[in-house]
């Protein structure tokens, strides 16, 4: 290991609790035959905005764990960003998962507002959800639904301040 330790560990094993992930695929079904469509988080985005939405570990109400500090609609999917709190213990223990490679599904909790299910096939297409949460989850409905990225917060602030001084 190389002094200080920190150039010889994995990018992944330096993160600071913040990272992003695709919390639902489009047009993918899931374990559940549901098939989330484009376009079904919009309302729900627009009236609740990211810190409407909370993160929590495996779904449980009791065991929120961070936030979300951007979550929207692309051409693939609902793209969420958030920060896991290093103050809350499960908020440590959910990253020392994630760097151990342990974690990184991501699952959506909602209600569903508008669907319709093809009868040939008895699979639902989600149309409009009313979103709730996005949690952390070892095995997601949506095995697309995953953690991409993990950065370290310090240098992220580092840079950015860095970033400022340059500017003036």
């Amino acid at each position: 290991m190389s002094a200080g330790g920190a150039a010889a560990r994995p990018a992944a094993a330096r993160i600071g609790g913040v990272f992003e992930g695709y919390a639902s695929v489009f047009g993918r079904e899931d374990q559940g035959r549901d098939v989330v469509m484009p376009g079904a988080f919009r309302r729900a985005l627009a009236r609740r905005g990211a810190a409407g939405i909370r993160m929590l570990w495996h779904h449980d109400p009791r065991e929120p764990i961070g936030v979300w500090t951007a979550i929207e609609e692309d051409a693939r999917g609902l793209l969420a960003r958030g920060r896991l709190v290093l103050e809350v213990g499960r908020g440590r223990e959910a990253l020392a998962l994630i760097r151990a490679g342990a974690v990184d599904g991501l699952s959506i909790g909602f209600r569903t507002v508008r669907s319709r299910t093809e009868a040939r096939t008895g699979v639902r297409q989600l149309l409009e959800l009313d979103l709730w949460e996005i949690s952390l989850v070892t095995f997601p409905m949506n095995d697309a639904a995953r953690i991409s990225e993990a950065k370290d917060a310090a240098l992220a602030d580092t840079l950015r301040r860095a970033a400022q001084r340059l500017r003036g």
